[in-house]
C-alpha cells in the first residue's frame, strides 16, 4: 500500500478542530482498514513532510439507521447500516503543523 491508499481523507469536525488548535497538534484521518500505526505515521510523514510523534488508531463501527418513508403512497420502512471505518489520530512534534489544514 502506498501513502495515498493508506490515508483516505481528513476528518473535519468541531472536535478535531479543537485538537488541532491545542498545544499538541493532533490531526485526525480516515485510513484504510488494513493500515497499522507504523504505516499511518510513514504515510503522514511522506505526504505532508512533517514528523509524527505518536498515532492512535480506532475502529468505528457502522450504525443502524432507520429509513424513512419513500413517498406519500409508499410507507415502506426499513433499516440500513452506515459503513464501518478506521480512524487515526496523529500527533506531531511541537512547532510543526500541516499547511493543508491551516489554510496557508
Amino acid at each position: 500500500m502506498n501513502s495515498n491508499e493508506i490515508i483516505i481523507e481528513p476528518v473535519l469536525t468541531e472536535k478535531t478542530n479543537l485538537l488541532r488548535d491545542g498545544d499538541a497538534k493532533t490531526y485526525v484521518f480516515k485510513v484504510a482498514k488494513g493500515a497499522n500505526k507504523i504505516m499511518v505515521m510513514r504515510a503522514v510523514s511522506d505526504l505532508f513532510k512533517v514528523r509524527p510523534v505518536s498515532c492512535r488508531i480506532m475502529n468505528i463501527r457502522g450504525k443502524v439507521r432507520n429509513n424513512r418513508a419513500i413517498s406519500r403512497e409508499s410507507f415502506r420502512r426499513g433499516q440500513g447500516r452506515t459503513a464501518a471505518w478506521k480512524k487515526a489520530m496523529v500527533t506531531l512534534e511541537k512547532g510543526q503543523s500541516i499547511d493543508a489544514f491551516e489554510g496557508a
